[in-house]
Protein backbone atom coordinates (compact mmCIF):
# COMPACT_ATOMS: atom_id res chain seq x y z
CA UNK A 1 0.00 0.00 0.00
CA UNK A 2 1.30 3.41 -0.69
CA UNK A 3 2.71 5.42 2.56
CA UNK A 4 -0.04 8.25 0.78
CA UNK A 5 -2.96 5.91 2.09
CA UNK A 6 -1.34 4.18 5.69
CA UNK A 7 -3.18 5.69 8.46
CA UNK A 8 -0.44 7.32 11.33
CA UNK A 9 -0.95 6.09 14.59
CA UNK A 10 -0.15 8.42 16.78
CA UNK A 11 3.06 7.37 19.03
CA UNK A 12 2.01 5.24 22.21
CA UNK A 13 2.99 7.04 25.81
CA UNK A 14 5.44 5.91 27.59
CA UNK A 15 4.28 3.79 30.64
CA UNK A 16 4.07 5.95 33.75
CA UNK A 17 6.25 5.19 36.97
CA UNK A 18 4.38 6.45 40.41
CA UNK A 19 7.54 7.19 43.03
CA UNK A 20 6.68 7.31 46.61
CA UNK A 21 8.93 9.47 48.55
CA UNK A 22 8.42 8.14 52.31
CA UNK A 23 10.27 7.47 55.40
CA UNK A 24 10.04 4.65 58.08
CA UNK A 25 7.34 5.30 61.15
CA UNK A 26 5.51 7.90 59.07
CA UNK A 27 1.52 6.87 59.12
CA UNK A 28 0.52 9.58 56.70
CA UNK A 29 3.45 7.55 54.48
CA UNK A 30 1.33 4.71 54.95
CA UNK A 31 -1.65 5.68 54.44
CA UNK A 32 -0.27 7.31 50.81
CA UNK A 33 1.24 3.63 49.91
CA UNK A 34 -1.97 2.20 50.09
CA UNK A 35 -3.50 4.94 47.40
CA UNK A 36 -0.95 4.45 45.59
CA UNK A 37 -0.91 0.58 45.57
CA UNK A 38 -4.70 0.73 44.65
CA UNK A 39 -4.97 3.14 42.13
CA UNK A 40 -1.91 1.73 40.02
CA UNK A 41 -2.80 -2.23 40.54
CA UNK A 42 -6.24 -0.92 39.25
CA UNK A 43 -4.65 0.82 36.19
CA UNK A 44 -1.54 -1.34 35.49
CA UNK A 45 1.07 1.53 36.66
CA UNK A 46 4.31 1.00 37.91
CA UNK A 47 5.28 2.09 41.26
CA UNK A 48 8.29 2.46 43.71
CA UNK A 49 9.18 3.28 47.11
CA UNK A 50 11.71 5.61 47.75
CA UNK A 51 12.83 6.09 51.57
CA UNK A 52 14.06 9.82 51.84
CA UNK A 53 16.33 8.84 54.76
CA UNK A 54 19.03 6.48 52.10
CA UNK A 55 19.09 9.21 49.64
CA UNK A 56 20.33 13.21 50.44
CA UNK A 57 18.85 14.44 47.00
CA UNK A 58 15.56 12.86 48.08
CA UNK A 59 16.09 14.46 51.50
CA UNK A 60 17.05 18.21 50.65
CA UNK A 61 13.83 18.46 48.24
CA UNK A 62 11.21 17.22 50.15
CA UNK A 63 11.75 16.44 53.83
CA UNK A 64 9.21 19.17 54.81
CA UNK A 65 6.26 17.72 52.48
CA UNK A 66 6.43 13.84 52.96
CA UNK A 67 5.21 11.51 52.12
CA UNK A 68 5.53 12.95 47.90
CA UNK A 69 4.42 11.04 44.90
CA UNK A 70 5.82 12.01 41.78
CA UNK A 71 4.95 10.80 38.52
CA UNK A 72 7.62 10.32 36.07
CA UNK A 73 9.81 12.54 38.19
CA UNK A 74 8.07 15.22 38.77
CA UNK A 75 5.79 16.07 41.68
CA UNK A 76 2.24 15.24 41.73
CA UNK A 77 1.29 15.95 45.25
CA UNK A 78 2.70 15.80 49.07
CA UNK A 79 0.98 15.07 52.14
CA UNK A 80 -2.18 13.61 51.56
CA UNK A 81 -2.94 11.63 48.60
CA UNK A 82 -6.46 11.57 46.59
CA UNK A 83 -7.20 8.82 45.30
CA UNK A 84 -9.33 10.28 42.02
CA UNK A 85 -6.58 12.98 41.36
CA UNK A 86 -4.30 10.01 41.26
CA UNK A 87 -6.47 8.01 38.81
CA UNK A 88 -7.12 11.19 36.79
CA UNK A 89 -3.55 12.16 36.57
CA UNK A 90 -2.33 8.69 35.34
CA UNK A 91 -4.92 8.44 32.85
CA UNK A 92 -5.12 11.66 31.06
CA UNK A 93 -2.70 11.79 28.03
CA UNK A 94 -2.37 15.46 28.81
CA UNK A 95 -0.26 15.70 31.99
Amino acid sequence: MSPVFRRKTPPRPEPHLVTLVRKPGCHLCDDAQQVVEKVCAELGVRWEPKDITEDRRLHDAYWEQIPVVLIDGRQHTFWRVNEERLRRALTDQSE
